[in-house]
């Protein structure tokens, strides 16, 4: 297959992501509306843990198979093996160092306007009201750190999934590249309906958002747009690197990576759920979410695939 007609799969794979978006911008939410879409919103990444892990055991698993018939396999499963720990680690240990990180750098923009409001000015230098005759503050908290705790975690759930269908893209591509042209048609069907799920699981915890008085927050057309470009655009861009060469070990490092981000986010979206103590509904969504997660495998499986 040309790599035109494979680009052209990429993206109706990847594009489906924008189905689920607009919900983010229901004016009058229904009441628990949050927790419901917070719980289903886990319920479609735990499945996407379990997928993703699965296809990135896969080669290990094959590997220690042909180890145990006799045919080695050893050297190769190790080596998976420590890409597959690793790409996990890093998935999971870079989303806690980027909270920390983004958590040390708003305290040290909130310490640094309490200072410009009530610390002494330094000897020798000008009073802030020497030019105009008015306070100058500190410079105010720019680009993520002034975005709210949803809209941060949005953008963590965003990545995870990019990550992930980055690894579906590279299937994409390796199908198309071998002219294997059914195998390809299936994996976008399949792909785009996984991806339609998925767009409704980054918009889950914007969904509701409140500010402090209680005026609801709408996240624009284009946050929305950019949060689907970042969970979307990969299928397309791993569809591009897949139809150019095949590499397992390349699947491997980014399905591990894509799993240990998103576990991140789960256990984020369920320290959300505790804090409401509606667990009847989290528990509901939670199984909503991981049958729709499951039905569109089994869909995908029945089809052939």
């Amino acid at each position: 297959m040309s790599l035109e007609k494979t680009l052209l799969l990429g993206f109706i794979a990847g594009v489906t992501i924008l189905l689920g978006l607009p919900i983010a911008r229901l004016k009058r939410p229904v009441p628990n509306l949050r927790i419901m879409l917070n719980a289903v919103a886990v319920g479609i990444l735990i499945f996407l843990v379990w997928d993703v892990l699965s296809a990135a055991w896969e080669p290990i698993d094959t590997a220690l198979s042909d180890f145990h018939n006799g045919d080695g396999g050893l050297p190769r499963a190790t080596g998976y093996g420590l890409l597959f720990v690793g790409s996990l680690a890093v998935g999971l240990l870079s989303m806690i160092a980027y909270e920390h990180w983004m958590a040390r750098k708003t305290r040290l923009a909130e310490a640094s306007v309490i200072d410009a409001l009530e610390g002494p000015p330094s000897p020798g230098s000008l009073p802030s009201t020497a030019s105009s005759g008015t306070l100058t503050l500190a410079p105010p908290r720019q680009g993520l750190a002034t975005w709210s705790p949803a809209r941060q975690l949005a953008l963590l759930i965003a990545v995870g999934i990019g990550l992930h269908n980055f690894a579906e893209g590279l299937a994409i591509g390796q199908a198309a590249a071998k002219s294997e042209i059914a195998l390809a048609t299936l994996l976008v069907i399949g792909f785009a309906l996984h991806n339609a799920t998925e767009g409704f699981g980054i918009v889950a915890p914007l969904a509701g958002e409140v500010t402090d008085d209680g005026r609801r927050l709408v996240p624009s057309w284009g946050f929305l747009l950019a949060m689907g470009a970042i969970g979307g655009a990969p299928t397309f861009v791993g569809t591009a690197v897949g139809h150019a060469f095949t590499s397992e070990a390349l699947s491997v490092v980014f399905l591990s990576l894509a799993a240990g981000s998103i576990l991140y986010v789960v256990i984020q979206l369920t320290a959300v759920a505790a804090k409401h103590r509606r667990m009847d509904l989290f528990a509901y969504g939670l199984l909503i979410g991981i049958v729709a997660g499951f039905l569109t495998d089994a869909i995908v499986v029945a089809a052939g695939v």
